[in-house]
């Protein structure tokens, strides 16, 4: 019998709360570190008590910080399991379980899911198709990738998630200017060649290193064009045993097996160069994906990755096995786009494949389920063209992604 175990789950956004409620519902001990401005926003009843930090930095000083509270809360507390629920949350988990001894991922792992340099070495060590890139810490590699790699390229931090602080340059002096401007952060950045594609997203399930659930989608826009070109966000699931549901299939399982994922939940992302018609590797995450992906994948499916990721942290706690629940293969989409309105009018798409709604000041969006994938792909071009044309509004490129 399943003896109950005490997670410390760490989270400074409002994002999980499935997790929670999934991890309390199996009779563990739940406790939440995030920070005060979120403290009414939790739901009490999934936790048992609930710390708070005043900054999420994942500097020397905020993680020194933690462990004191850590070794304090644990002379009369036992902790036996600490849970990321979000990407930037991931180096604290690994960190602290790294001071407590606590099992599961640790540093040096934990940096295949977070360092976009470390994804890319990892990845090219282990065979998978990675775009041409370099890091920035030596001036000759730095001109050697610009002889020999054509522009354009893009300089990615290489700890921010999605989008975010990406610049696309188009020669060696563009490229050059952004680094200087980069000043002593520029061993935090890379660059990579820029391949125009499609990009598809991987969000799957591991338990005992073994990828048991994996759900492939396409972004119909790409994160960059929606974070770059203020884009409206879109995303439906690709055809069931189709070429590219096998062949994603295949290199997420690849991926997790190079990276030392055990198990969690990962969001992966690879593009289809339009040029060779080839898949790569891009980025993945230890954790569920965001801006309501796992809405996207919960519609298709009828599994709650959320959900299903506190039973697999659960039954690895207690070396039980995790059985997962039979689930559909329907065909979903997903649109989501900033608003000109502050409380949009959703009347005007109305077609019953739509089965949820973003109820969000400032911003439309939806999510559609049919067993007809065409059907799925028309109904967003239909409603990609309503949204830009009569409620669409932009923003300035955000500090952190989209929840």
């Amino acid at each position: 019998m399943a003896t109950p175990k005490s997670f410390l789950c760490i989270s400074f956004y409002h994002k999980g709360v499935e997790f929670l409620q999934g991890c309390k519902e199996a009779g563990n001990t739940v406790y939440l570190l995030t920070k005060k401005s979120l403290e009414d926003k939790w739901p009490r009843e999934f936790l048992d008590d609930i710390f708070f930090m005043d900054t999420d930095e994942n500097s020397p000083e905020n993680f020194s910080n933690m462990a004191k509270g850590l070794a304090w809360l644990m002379r009369s507390k036992k902790i036996d399991r600490i849970v990321a629920l979000d990407d930037f949350d991931v180096e604290k988990a690994a960190f602290l379980r790294e001071e407590f001894r606590i099992p599961g991922m640790g540093q040096t792992t934990a940096r295949h899911f977070r360092d976009k340099l470390a994804m890319r070495m990892k990845a090219q060590e282990a065979g998978i198709p990675v775009p041409p890139f370099s890091s920035l810490f030596h001036d000759e590699d730095i001109n050697r990738f610009a002889e020999t790699v054509p522009a354009p390229w893009i300089v990615k931090p290489r700890a921010e998630a999605s989008a975010t602080g990406m610049k696309k340059v188009y020669n060696s002096h563009e490229l050059w200017e952004f680094i200087h401007g980069l000043g002593d952060l520029r061993h935090q950045y890379l660059v990579e060649q820029f391949k125009p594609g499609a990009v598809y997203h991987s969000d799957a399930i591991s338990f005992n290193g073994k990828v048991v659930f994996c759900r492939i989608s396409q972004y119909l826009n790409t994160p960059f064009e929606v974070a770059h070109g203020g884009g409206i966000f879109r995303s439906a699931t690709v055809p069931f045993g189709g070429k590219d549901d096998k062949a994603l299939q295949k290199l997420t399982a690849k991926v997790m097996k190079a990276f030392g994922m055990q198990y969690s939940a990962s969001h992966t992302e690879f593009i289809k160069s339009n040029d060779d018609g080839k898949f790569y590797f891009l980025e993945t995450a230890s954790r569920v994906g965001g801006a309501h992906l796992s809405d996207l994948v919960e519609t298709s499916s009828g599994l709650n990755l959320w959900y299903e990721w506190a039973k697999v942290e659960t039954a690895m706690a207690n070396d039980t096995i995790y059985e997962l629940p039979e689930y559909r293969n329907d065909y979903a989409g997903i649109l989501i786009s900033l608003t000109k309105f502050q409380h949009p009018d959703h009347s005007p798409f109305d077609a019953p494949e739509i089965t949820w709604r973003l109820e969000k000041d400032h911003h439309i969006g939806m999510i559609l389920r049919s067993d007809n994938r065409e059907r799925i792909i028309g109904l967003l071009d239909e409603y990609a063209e309503k949204v830009f044309k009569d409620y669409h509004a932009s923003a300035p490129v955000p500090d952190k992604p989209m929840d």
